[in-house]
């Protein structure tokens, strides 16, 4: 298993648990009789306290709360650093979390591999949590950062909703102006340099006492070691630093080079990327200091030309007597917010559901939704060791969809106090049929398309990049209808499997009557049709939570294929239900996907909106 978080989230004043175990290496927690406090980063996403002041490196970038305030917290530990776990370990966690009463279940974690053949749906864990389900407890999971290749999702059953990461609209940047008048984009939480004042750039290489020319470690470029560097030819300078692979692997460190700069009485630090360093992606770091690493390799090509040509060499010994390149660091404590946001980032992982890894049986959307992922603010523990960057804080600032899942878990308790009734597909639905399908100027939310430079590559956003949406957190406390899915249903769709009988009594000791069920007939709040051979009748029950209400339907059938909906207007009383049924036929034969969707408005305001997609047409 990938090391990652796993905590659970009560939405109710329920006992607490009497088993609290924290994940990773998290040492304390504090509990009274109005808050509980736990150092998890995804923990504090979804229920951190209010209003808390995040300082970092000395530097205060505003005051952070988690999605659910006043939630309960319970954590589970299964997993370990640098080890990971075993299936066993978070069965046994997600089994003592349903014992404990709780009525939300977080998982920042996937599977290292997708089990093969029946296996995928009939793996441990999704197993257990289908479980937890019954016991009617909703459960949220990372989709996985395997990204953006289609069908690298890690998780894929229906019972459980699936959150990838997408980028919100504040960005950390800060700037490197050149003596040449260039301006280079890099990452650092990071003061500048005063003024306008121009310094002098020297690289550590350069800045060796008595100017050895023999070769030095690996750890001197990227200044790690101040004992072998000349300070009286460093100070009031800003030094130059290498970033390599050495930073990534753990080996070496920010932290240690901004040692390294004050030390030597530097003005400010600069790295460049080493080319072994291609396609990673880098993160704002924490500086105490003017700093900022440049995290293209291009960018870095035309930093270290432009230092080098100036430089100025003896003659004979090629020793750098004038060092002339100059420059100055714009700082990037303040956060810059930008217009196209949301996005679906590169890594976050893609759909379709990929049961046995064919197209054939994928009638399951996912991911559910995506919401906030990348550079997200939360609590940290100070002796934590898995963010070298971090160390000795309180805070950190993390991507991926593990940072993605506890806003939406969060958001899931707040649904859940409201309507405490709502089984776990209620819930589900109410975060589905209500996101936001455009971004901040009206324009279709984009996706990442390739890990190196993502921006270049984006193109509109399927339901395949971001299932139903961007989820809204204000509009899924009131989302008018609900589709609603029990534990019955689940059964009936894994019994649908062929061959599964024996699987399924051995888990949930059922046994499989004659099921036809597919995952398009689920009642989810979407439409995946994985074959359509000519035509195809899907039925949807929706249950009106709100008050009485008239509804039209209208539906946009995906290219390729013809759909009808009865009854196209209704009217239904609050807690009653309607049966919608579609029929779909082929009308073209297309191997390729295609997107619709289906609207119902009601005459009050509500909109509920879910996607419909054809995999494959046949004629």
């Amino acid at each position: 298993m990938n090391v990652g978080w796993s905590y659970y989230v009560s939405a109710q004043n329920n006992k607490l648990p009497q088993r609290m175990y924290f994940e990773k290496t998290l040492s304390e927690i504090i509990i009274s009789d109005s808050k509980i406090c736990a150092y998890s980063h995804t923990a504090s996403i979804a229920a951190g306290n209010h209003g808390i002041p995040v300082i970092v490196a000395g530097h205060h970038f505003g005051d952070a709360s988690g999605m659910a305030p006043r939630a309960h917290i319970a954590v589970y530990k299964a997993l370990y650093k640098g080890f990971g776990g075993f299936a066993a370990d978070v069965v046994a966690a997600i089994d003592q979390a349903a014992e404990d009463n709780v009525d939300i279940i977080s998982l920042s974690i996937t599977p290292n591999r997708r089990p093969p053949g029946l296996a995928t749906f009939f793996n441990p864990i999704d197993m257990a949590l289908m479980s937890a389900v019954k016991d009617g407890i909703f459960v949220v999971q990372a989709a996985g950062n395997t990204g953006p290749s289609p069908k690298s999702m890690s998780s894929y059953s229906p019972w459980i909703f699936t959150v990838g990461a997408s980028a919100h609209d504040r960005e950390y940047n800060n700037y490197v102006v050149l003596g040449n008048n260039l301006t280079i984009s890099g990452v650092g939480l990071a003061p500048g340099t005063d003024g306008d004042s121009m310094y002098n750039l020297i690289a550590a290489p350069h800045a060796l006492q008595n100017y050895t020319t023999t070769p030095i470690e690996m750890s001197l470029g990227e200044c790690q070691d101040p004992s072998h560097l000349d300070k009286d030819l460093i100070k009031g300078k800003i030094l130059v630093c290498s970033y390599s692979i050495r930073f990534v692997l753990g080996l070496s460190s920010v932290k240690q080079a901004l040692d390294t700069a004050k030390n030597v009485s530097a003005a400010g630090v600069i790295f460049y990327l080493d080319p072994f360093v291609l396609g990673f992606q880098l993160n704002p770091t924490p500086m105490d200091i003017p700093g900022l690493i440049i995290p293209s390799p291009d960018d870095s090509k035309i930093f270290l030309s432009y230092y080098n040509d100036s430089l100025v060499r003896d003659g004979t010994s090629d020793k750098v007597v004038n060092f002339g390149a100059v420059a100055k660091i714009l700082g990037g404590l303040k956060p810059n917010y930008g217009s196209s946001a949301p996005k679906v980032m590169f890594y976050s992982a893609r759909g379709p559901d990929p049961e046995d890894n064919t197209l054939a049986n994928a009638d399951i959307l996912k991911p559910n939704v995506v919401a906030p992922g990348s550079s997200i603010w939360g609590a940290w523990n100070s002796r934590g060791l898995d963010s070298a960057e971090f160390t000795g804080e309180s805070f950190a600032m993390l991507s991926g969809t593990s940072m993605a899942a506890p806003h939406i878990a969060g958001l899931a308790a707040l649904i859940k106090q409201k309507f405490p009734s709502f089984s776990p597909a209620a819930i589900g639905s109410a975060l589905s049929t209500t996101t936001i399908l455009s971004d901040k100027q009206g324009n279709p939310i984009m996706s990442q398309r390739t890990y190196s430079n993502p921006d270049s590559t984006q193109t509109p956003a399927t339901p395949f990049d971001m299932g139903n949406g961007f989820a809204n957190a204000t509009a899924a406390l009131d989302p008018g209808l609900i589709f609603d899915c029990s534990y019955d249903d689940y059964l009936s769709f894994l019994c649908g499997i062929n061959g599964s009988a024996p699987v399924v009594a051995n888990y949930t000791g059922n046994s499989c009557g004659a099921s036809t069920m597919t995952g398009a007939d689920l009642n989810l709040p979407s439409i995946t049709i994985a074959v359509l051979n000519q035509s195809r009748t899907i039925t949807r029950t929706v249950t009106n939570v709100a008050s009485d209400e008239n509804y039209t339907v209208s539906c946009n059938a995906p290219y390729g294929a013809a759909a009808s909906v009865a009854p196209a207007q209704f009217f239904i009383p609050s807690g009653q239900k309607q049966l919608v049924t579609f029929v779909v036929n082929a009308t073209m034969t297309n191997s390729s996907v295609s997107f619709g969707d289906v609207e119902f408005y009601g005459d009050k305001g509500h909109r509920v909106v879910i996607p419909f997609t054809v995999m494959s047409k046949a004629v």
